[in-house]
């Protein structure tokens, strides 16, 4: 069975949501989807010629005075159906989190516990600057995109995110609380 590149799909699906150059879907990934779904810079442009090449979107080329052309792109009625079947495809499986922290942790004993307890600390000070920045980005989008027809999924997205970061928090404390025990 051949593996699905999820990664091709990002970018069908960004863009649907008004990104049309490839500079545009990095802004986007950067301020959306980087959350939980990592696309590196070098990915978007080879996968944006893949899609023209399979005649899932077009690009059209826009002079610009003393620059390189820009590139635009759409989607084609070809890419909309095969992100509409991508979407209705069940998951295939629950996604495995590669999580530094826990693989230390697994190996614990090992070491002094002030070490574990600080990387607790270390950890748990990242979620609350995660968690801050998923406040500021709710905030962005009911004050500048509460009108735009994706904003209740962004908002949805969103909503997980703070609950995993919010989750993982209680975690590190409860955690901490057994290690002093």
């Amino acid at each position: 069975m051949k593996k699905i590149n999820h990664t091709k799909y990002a970018i069908l699906g960004l863009l649907t949501t008004g990104c049309t150059t490839g500079y545009a879907i990095k802004q986007m990934i950067d301020t959306s989807l980087n959350h939980f779904w990592k696309i590196s810079y070098g990915q978007i442009y080879p996968i944006l010629n893949e899609l023209v090449t399979d005649k899932l979107a077009t690009v059209v080329e826009i002079p610009q005075v003393g620059k390189p052309n820009k590139k635009e792109y759409q989607l084609t009625d070809k890419g909309k159906d095969a992100l509409q079947a991508w979407l209705q495809d069940p998951l295939q499986q629950i996604p495995v989190e590669k999580n530094e922290l826990l693989l230390k942790l697994f190996f614990a004993r090992h070491q002094d516990q002030s070490h574990t307890i600080q990387h607790l600390d270390n950890f748990y000070r990242q979620l609350s600057e995660r968690l801050d920045t998923y406040h500021s980005i709710e905030q962005l989008i009911k004050e500048h995109s509460k009108a735009h027809p994706d904003s209740q999924f962004w908002l949805f997205t969103l909503d997980y995110g703070k609950r995993i970061t919010k989750a993982a928090m209680e975690w590190c404390e409860d955690t901490k609380k057994k290690l002093n025990n």
